[in-house]
């Protein structure tokens, strides 16, 4: 079972309602079994099935932004392999 991990605890710092946003956005788009903790999102794939490219889950991480209105304020950005981080824009 491959995973890809999406770091969100400054987004939850922000509000919680976003978290469940996010999660209902990617399990829809990005097909695969979605678990929320405390401070990732993790995307579980079944054996045999091939989750999305780097890029094109960098692009459904920043269409949310974009959606949820939160593009000015965070940015995605790649962290380890299959690991993602949302993080607050500086100043």
């Amino acid at each position: 079972m491959s995973t890809i991990v999406i770091k969100i605890s400054e987004l939850r710092g922000k509000d919680e309602e976003n978290v469940k946003d996010l999660a209902e956005f990617l399990e829809g788009r990005a097909d695969a079994t979605v678990d929320v903790t405390s401070d990732d999102v993790t995307l579980k794939y079944e054996e045999g099935k091939k989750g999305p490219s780097r890029s094109y889950l960098r692009v459904l991480l920043r269409k949310f932004l974009h959606k949820a209105e939160l593009k000015e304020e965070f940015r995605v950005i790649s962290g380890k392999e299959n690991v993602f981080i949302i993080k607050e824009r500086k100043e």
